[in-house]
């Protein structure tokens, strides 16, 4: 079972500007144009706020500012003409700041920022509070709280608090990211069934790591995706998995557990996600995109089309 310190440090082993060949849609005039919205934009700056995070794990590359205009360079040329901003896990105090960092970026026009998903803590008191004026915000779109913390135990989501909060999210119009670790899907299907007017979306195609060769843990992995794919409140990012390659990994080598994703949820339920800047620590975010396009380089070019833009402009709205 991996945590999250194990998770990012295993990807902090070396940051690899590898350079994998690659042959992209056979109708390269469309697909090489394709618009992307990136679902998953981490951006931070170590002036303005505390990642708690910074100061336990052993990835000193993340440990600096990540700012929209490293971001701007990081995607040049690659036709990102909308993203979502994803939390970082500031300390708790600073999670109305992030807000208003956040919002003020949606705001204005010197950037792609259009919508956000930030921090919360939900099953705490001052929660409902909290995501009643988050609700109140449009470019606010959902909460995520991180489950796979080493201080996280298995199960945490299932109680009885945590439970009641992510049903207020249904009823207030706000969605619930899941990152969590790949051996307890089965449990958040679980919170899945409690909370039916959430919309809940998985991170990172439920975090199987790309190396493991523990046939058990694939296959629990497999029934977890399975079952929470069978429920209608779900949707899927296709993102981070990169992180848990080698340093000299190649497009193969990513191509089941995406494939298994996407087949398991559909066209219609997966969403391209960045989650740049720790996708650096394998990988520069063109490398992500092109790996990406390779994989599907043989579906439709309307998949492709819903995969990278279309999925994600409807499921948030922009």
């Amino acid at each position: 079972m991996t945590t999250r310190r194990e998770f990012l440090a295993s990807a902090a082993g070396a940051v690899a500007l590898h350079s994998t060949s690659m042959t992209f849609a056979k109708d390269e005039t469309v697909t090489e144009k394709l618009p992307i919205i990136d679902t998953h934009q981490h951006l931070w700056d170590v002036k303005k706020f505390t990642l708690p995070w910074h100061a336990t794990e052993d990835v000193p590359s993340l440990r600096r500012s990540y700012v929209m205009s490293d971001y701007l360079e990081a995607t040049k040329g690659l036709n990102v003409v909308k993203t979502v901003y994803m939390e970082v896990d500031v300390a708790p105090e600073q999670q109305q700041a992030e807000v208003d960092y956040v919002t003020d970026l949606c705001q204005r026009g010197d950037n792609p920022m259009k919508a956000a998903v930030v921090s919360g803590r939900p099953g705490t008191p001052g929660f409902e509070p909290y995501a009643r004026k988050l609700a109140q915000n449009k470019y606010i779109k959902g909460i995520r709280q991180v489950l796979h913390g080493a201080s996280t135990p298995a199960g945490f989501c299932l109680q009885p608090k945590f439970v009641e909060s992510i049903q207020l999210l249904g009823e207030l119009g706000l969605s619930f990211d899941l990152c969590l670790r790949s051996g307890e899907v089965l449990d958040v299907v679980k919170l899945v069934d409690q909370c039916p007017k959430t919309r809940f979306i998985i991170d990172h195609c439920g975090n199987m790591s790309v190396t493991s060769t523990d046939a058990a843990a694939r296959a629990k992995w497999q029934d977890g995706m399975k079952q929470m794919a069978a429920r209608k409140n779900t949707v899927c990012k296709i993102s981070g998995i990169i992180v848990t390659a080698n340093k000299d990994w190649k497009t193969a080598d990513l191509a089941a557990n995406i494939n298994d994703t996407m087949n398991t949820f559909g066209e219609d339920r997966i969403m391209f996600a960045g989650d740049w800047p720790v996708c650096t620590l394998k990988a520069s975010f063109a490398q992500w995109v092109g790996a990406l396009k390779e994989i599907v380089k043989d579906r439709p070019v309307a998949f492709q089309k819903k995969l990278f833009h279309d999925n994600a402009a409807k499921f948030y709205g922009i």
